[in-house]
């Protein structure tokens, strides 16, 4: 090869001998770019297509990350660059400045490409590890980001001292007068690095996640987590972009246990007039022992009420000293009975229906259950069928729900009064 090479540059002297210096000069430098081109154009498209079909032919998928990525297309660039930093000192006629700033701008885009593979290379690896199945739980995208981050500082260093031809080390020795200025700029990566570590070594946010974050109007699924920022696609659709650190600094919901549960709680009240609770008459209760889900309720009741007033030292035949039933009391329990006996309500997780405090508008009673889903759109549907059904039933319990009066409701008692009124002046 040393003796081919020879014999090519004793041609090229023989073909130049009688050429002008400037010409011989100019002549090299397009040969040398020339060979710099053909040696770019062989090695990337050559070796990165042959290279494509191996990785094609083979199961793993480490080879196809790695090109996709252009890991193999971003080395090849590397030939080139030795192509000129080599044989820009066989370039006749040039001062050695000149050869010395070539060879150190050669250097500087070496530096530069090689950490383009390298940034290449750590997404590469990144992909491959988003295969994993644990990689939803664990993921790693802001230490790829924090490695990429010093792989172009350290380039960086690399490049400048390339190009002022100095040792790396002596631009390393002047950093310490710049570290308050680097700890000011880098505050944000500094925080959003501790952050990340946090995030995942708690396991407080994954990939999937649906969090609530009302301070930045987010509320809908994790779709990304990257070193600086949290994506978050809200339920309309739009992209929520909170700091990662915030979610340390600041609270957030995370539904991941309701999803990890299985059940989707509902917690809703049905406010009851107050005027409509009344004590059952004997027909009424008789009446009652036809529902089905009511009847172990009423049997056991009765036999309570029976022994306890039996028990008590007072006239038993004056009402007013006797406990009875309660129309509002057997609705809590066939509401209570219904939801045990639904299909889609979880007998596994807690299940209340309770009486709140009253308030001016009525008695609310609060239905407190867990769906068997947590699909919203099947949740939803479910909550809007028991209470469909419970406000349905109410007025066979002799119980009205509070509904606030309408203005025409207003009116139509302010008609009857003003009509009442007339009648007794007119008497």
């Amino acid at each position: 090869m040393n003796a081919l090479f020879a014999d090519l540059l004793e041609s090229f002297d023989r073909l130049t001998s009688t050429w002008p210096a400037w010409a011989v000069t100019l002549a090299a430098l397009l040969s040398l770019a020339l060979v710099a081109w053909l040696a770019d154009v062989i090695i990337r498209r050559r070796l990165t297509a042959s290279l494509r079909a191996v990785a094609g032919r083979t199961s793993g998928r480490w080879d196809d990350a790695f090109i996709d990525h252009g890991v193999v297309t971003h080395l090849s660039h590397i030939i080139p660059t030795g192509v000129v930093y080599f044989g820009i000192a066989l370039v006749p006629g040039l001062a050695d400045a000149v050869v010395t700033g070539i060879r150190n701008v050669a250097l500087a885009y070496a530096a530069f490409v090689a950490v383009r593979a390298v940034s290449a290379a750590l997404s590469a690896a990144n992909t491959l590890y988003e295969l994993r199945p644990d990689a939803r739980k664990h993921p790693i995208k802001g230490y790829i980001q924090l490695a990429k981050l010093f792989a172009y500082c350290c380039a960086a260093i690399l490049i400048v001292s390339a190009l002022l031809g100095q040792n790396p080390l002596l631009l390393l020795s002047g950093f310490g007068a710049l570290t308050a200025v680097l700890l000011l700029v880098f505050r944000d990566t500094i925080l959003s690095l501790v952050a990340s570590v946090q995030l995942s070594s708690l396991d407080m946010v994954r990939v999937g996640d649906w969090i609530e974050m009302p301070q930045f109007d987010a509320d809908g699924d994790v779709i990304d987590i990257a070193l600086h920022t949290v994506r978050v696609q809200n339920w309309d659709k739009t992209i929520t972009t909170i700091p990662t650190h915030r979610l340390i600094s600041d609270s957030f919901r995370n539904w991941r246990g309701m999803s990890d549960s299985g059940g989707r709680r509902i917690k809703r009240s049905i406010v009851i007039d107050t005027s409509s609770v009344r004590f059952l008459e004997a027909d009424e209760i008789a009446h009652f022992r036809r529902f089905v889900l009511l009847a172990p309720y009423l049997a056991s009741k009765e036999a309570e009420l029976a022994d306890y007033n039996a028990a008590i030292d007072a006239d038993t035949d004056d009402a007013v000293n006797l406990r009875r039933l309660t129309n509002l009391g057997t609705f809590r329990a066939y509401t209570e009975n219904y939801l045990n006996n639904h299909p889609r309500i979880s007998d596994a997780m807690t299940l209340l229906v309770r009486q709140l405090q009253p308030t001016a508008e009525g008695v609310p009673i609060e239905i407190y259950c867990f769906t068997r889903t947590t699909a919203w759109g099947a949740y939803e549907a479910i909550q809007a069928d028991i209470f469909d059904h419970l406000l349905a039933i109410l007025p066979r319990f002799g119980l009205r729900a509070y509904q606030q009066p309408t203005n025409d409701a207003l009116a139509s008692v302010s008609r009857g009064v003003q009509s009442a009124s007339s009648s007794s002046d007119a008497s």
